[in-house]
């Protein structure tokens, strides 16, 4: 691949790249890409139902239930009732979720760093803020 590639191409293989490198470290952890895509998202606070989450991660919301379940299980997550819906769940970290969600970012981080150790600071930046345009642009 080059840089005239289209972007979409490009897209693809860095993202195949990343997660090749990044899937021993989730499973030294004991969790999948989609565990851990779920994990950050509540890292940035509560989702306020199970819906709602489904939609930030952009995950299919009939699937979500057996990820939520997989990690309560271990627990990483805890569901609540919405004191203002008693049918719809509050989703949150509990103590173990903050502290394993830690441990693989940090792991992440690191082999991130690798990826991108021909890069200057600036341009590592500069791809970052494009990367999240792309991924939060309609």
């Amino acid at each position: 691949m080059n840089e005239d590639d289209d972007l979409g191409a490009l897209c693809a293989g860095a993202g195949r790249g990343l997660a090749e490198a990044e899937r021993p470290v989730l499973e030294r952890h004991g969790l999948s890409m989609w565990q851990y895509v779920v994990l950050s998202a509540l890292a940035a606070g509560a989702a306020p139902s199970q819906l709602v989450l489904a939609q930030q991660i952009r995950y299919d919301k009939t699937r979500l239930i057996a990820l939520l379940d997989a990690l309560e299980a271990e627990g990483l997550v805890a569901r609540e009732p919405d004191p203002a819906d008693r049918r719809a769940r509050v989703v949150r970290l509990t103590p173990e979720g903050t502290r394993r969600h830690a441990a693989v970012r940090a792991a992440i981080r690191e082999v991130e760093e690798r990826k991108l150790a021909g890069l200057p600071p600036e341009t590592r930046r500069l791809l970052r803020s494009a990367l999240a345009h792309l991924a939060n642009s309609p």
